[in-house]
């Protein structure tokens, strides 16, 4: 079986967007770069909670943050949407092979 994407990887991805305040995050970060002030406020919650829960999104390809000076800004990173692509591209490829011959079985 050829994998067009990294299960673990998938998995994890999964796992971070199970959770609202990343997606809240991430949804956010998806209309461009803000600080972890600005995650803070905007998802109503600390700072110290903005650093771990942007951790795990970039642990997973979702985010990257970048510190110069004092202010850490954070962007939205397309590299885990495109694994998740991946994870859906191999499923479909292999449920349309399915439908396809149950198509012919139906046929004859």
């Amino acid at each position: 079986m050829n994998l067009h994407f990294e299960p673990a990887r998938a998995d994890a991805i999964f796992f971070a967007l199970g959770d609202a305040t990343r997606r809240n995050i991430l949804s956010r970060l998806m209309r461009g770069p803000a600080s972890i002030t600005e995650l803070a406020d905007h998802a109503a919650i600390t700072k110290t909670a903005v650093g771990q829960h942007m951790a795990l999104l970039q642990d997973c390809a979702l985010a990257k943050s970048e510190k110069r000076g004092r202010v850490r800004t954070c962007r939205f990173d397309p590299a885990g949407l495109r694994t998740l692509q991946g994870w859906i591209d191999y499923h479909r490829e292999e449920w349309t092979g399915r439908l396809g011959r149950l198509g012919e079985i139906l046929d004859d």
